[in-house]
């Protein structure tokens, strides 16, 4: 029900705010996911001499993975007070620039047997631009989404940003299928590989005229920051900001799964490059169904029943996952990879924009939200995969200690979860109204 209040301000436009965040995340996040694959695939063979230890180009191609991670807290430094300041759109646009350039760029870069070092230097640039454009695209289309949203959706409005970003996911990998499946690797690896970074052309230009059209929310513009909004948080919003920073490293699942596995399937195991890409591929399609539906059901239960248990199962189901890939049996690496990554991590990615959103007031929100969760990100994405190829040992066979590191990881999140505050019955205004009397 709408009150006399509501009916005073500007119109809140829920659908459209949605849609411009699913579309525009759904293809920046193309161009971040996409990188991710190559990197598993091809980018280990092309851009770094060759090694005597098996995992070793494995280990060095799981770095300059980590790199766009590791810089993602200094671009929330930077693109966050800038969305709390000149608006939600000004990020989404610049991030949008910024991503589609450097993601073409690495479609057109030497190879290591072209200009030697020189060639790695090139893509860690390249991925340090990414870092820095995904730090502020993920905390302002949630932004967006949440400050549009009816009241008793917000979980559900805001949880079509990760659903793009899902989306993004599987057709980077997708994309990544007909190369691998029928070109020869000869052809995959002197220009086939390059196809899917240039297609980031198209991507921009299409998030582009969607996200042009998109309105700032109406409690951004009656918003009023007496603080710089660096200045605000740091100063009242610690504690929410390292929470959403140890929820985040949820984001160790994915990394295991999507970069680390496909590597440890492919290159250590021996199975087949299309194929393993097709897992993602299913377990991504699977999660676009269980991305909304926990969404409902976090708007009637809560925030935090859902995260954590989605965090928790995503963590136990890690170990059956990767003892299928390293028996090579393809049923269960279907299925297992289906239930850990298509259901249970879903329900965690689903939760976390409305969840982490609603820890902090509208008028820092894009600065809060991106620095906990970029923190939380560079941890996770920048270091799991190497941590992951680091304990499975030089010849990267120890899939064991890979799953108990991830389940470790889990744990932790999930305790960090318990400790935040149940925002499900609060309104916006109500959220606002708490951080304001805090910072008086």
């Amino acid at each position: 029900m709408i009150n006399a209040t509501e009916d005073a301000r500007p119109a809140k436009t829920p659908l459209r705010a949605a849609l411009s965040s699913w579309t525009g995340s759904a293809l920046e996040y193309y161009d971040f996911a996409v990188y991710g694959t190559a990197a598993a695939l091809v980018l280990n063979v092309l851009f770094f001499p060759d090694t005597t230890a098996p995992g070793m180009a494995i280990l060095l191609a799981m770095g300059t993975v980590g790199v766009a991670y590791v810089v993602r807290p200094l671009g929330a430094l930077i693109m966050g007070p800038l969305g709390d300041r000149f608006g939600r759109k000004f990020v989404l646009m610049l991030t949008l620039f910024l991503m589609g350039f450097s993601t073409f760029v690495v479609g057109c870069l030497p190879t290591f047997d072209q200009v030697g070092y020189l060639a790695p230097a090139l893509l860690v640039l390249c991925r340090l631009i990414q870092g820095l454009s995904a730090a502020g695209e993920q905390a302002s289309a949630i932004s967006v989404s949440l400050e549009h949203s009816a009241e008793t959706k917000r979980a559900w409005t805001t949880s079509w940003t990760l659903h793009g970003t899902q989306a993004g996911t599987l057709l980077a990998t997708a994309v990544f299928i007909p190369f691998t499946a029928f070109l020869p690797e000869e052809a995959l690896f002197s220009w086939g590989w390059r196809v899917p970074f240039w297609l980031s052309a198209l991507v921009v230009l299409t998030a582009w005229l969607i996200r042009r059209g998109l309105d700032e929310p109406p409690a951004f513009k009656e918003a009023r920051n007496a603080h710089p909004p660096l200045q605000a948080v740091f100063r009242w919003h610690k504690a929410a900001v390292l929470r959403v920073a140890a929820c985040a490293m949820v984001n160790t699942v994915n990394m295991v799964f999507t970069v680390w596995s496909l590597s440890f399937a492919t290159s250590i195991v021996g199975l087949e490059r299309s194929t393993m890409l097709l897992v993602s591929v299913i377990a991504n399609a699977i999660a676009l169904l269980a991305i909304p539906a926990a969404a409902i059901l976090s708007d009637r239960l809560g925030r935090k029943p859902v995260f954590i248990a989605g965090a928790l199962g995503a963590g136990l189901m890690m170990f059956p996952y990767l003892a299928a890939v390293s028996s090579g049996n393809w049923t269960l690496i279907f299925i297992c990879g289906a239930i850990m990554s298509g259901c249970a991590y879903s329900m965690a990615n689903s939760i976390w924009p409305s969840f982490y959103a609603e820890m902090f007031p509208t008028s820092v929100r894009v600065t809060g939200l991106a620095l906990g969760t970029q923190i939380g990100f560079a941890v996770s994405g920048g270091l799991a995969p190497v941590l992951a190829s680091a304990v499975a040992g030089a010849s990267g066979e120890n899939w064991v200690s890979v799953a108990g590191f991830t389940a470790g990881v889990c744990v932790f999140t999930a305790l960090a979860a318990m400790t935040a505050k149940e925002t499900k019955g609060l309104s916006l205004e109500e959220i606002d109204t708490v951080h304001e009397a805090r910072s008086r």
